[in-house]
């Protein structure tokens, strides 16, 4: 299932601090300066409409939430949700979360890592532009707090299962688990649009959790 079309932003909210381009994060790398406050960091690969963080930043307000959109569009979108909420501890950015890994994110420093439905890249020719990989396995488990949990979750089983072995393989994260069950906040206790979707459709949902050795 693609990705649907969006409502028109309400460019009348102020998004200055729920909506960040990459050229604006603070160089050096600082949470504290972002945030405006020392709190644990969780970041979301592909945050689409900004439901799982709208929904986490408020169960979880002693956590900050950073959301990672490679479409500008959706990334702005979330950031207006965000604002519309009023979630000063959720942040989303418009940019390519291996570019911040490779660029930014310290060694020891994300309590979680939420990656939801990342796009399959179906053809063969493409599956290396997938984000759950060799790579990320890598930026995981060196990103990650000790303790820290990588979360993925997708409907698409073969993506599901090479994903988990890349995990398994290019890092030392232990896993996978299966996720706890969360509050129920919604009529299907979903974490994203894109999960209501494929549950509402009766289609499976894979799920895993890994986490870093203590």
């Amino acid at each position: 299932m693609g990705r649907r079309a969006l409502r028109r932003i309400q460019t009348e909210l102020d998004l200055s601090h729920h909506f960040k381009t990459y050229d604006q994060l603070p160089r050096p790398w600082s949470p504290e300066l972002l945030f405006g406050r020392t709190a644990p960091l969780e970041l979301e690969i592909g945050s689409g409409k900004g439901l799982f963080l709208c929904s986490a930043s408020q169960m979880r307000p002693d956590n900050n939430f950073l959301g990672v959109e490679i479409a500008a569009r959706y990334a702005e979108y979330c950031g207006l949700m965000l604002a519309k909420e009023g979630r000063p501890n959720a942040i989303c950015v418009a940019g390519d979360a291996l570019q911040l890994f490779n660029e930014m994110i310290p060694d020891n420093s994300l309590a979680a890592i939420h990656v939801y439905f990342p796009d399959p890249w179906w053809k063969s020719r493409h599956r290396k532009r997938r984000v759950v990989r060799d790579e990320l396995a890598r930026h995981a488990e060196r990103s990650l707090v000790p303790g820290g949990v990588l979360h993925f979750w997708t409907d698409v089983e073969e993506y599901f299962h090479s994903g988990v072995e890349a995990i398994l393989q290019d890092s030392k994260l232990e896993g996978p688990f299966e996720p706890p069950e969360l509050p129920a906040t919604h009529d299907l206790d979903y974490r994203t649009h894109f999960e209501r979707r494929t549950r509402l459709a009766g289609l499976p949902v894979y799920r895993s959790e890994f986490r870093k050795r203590t």
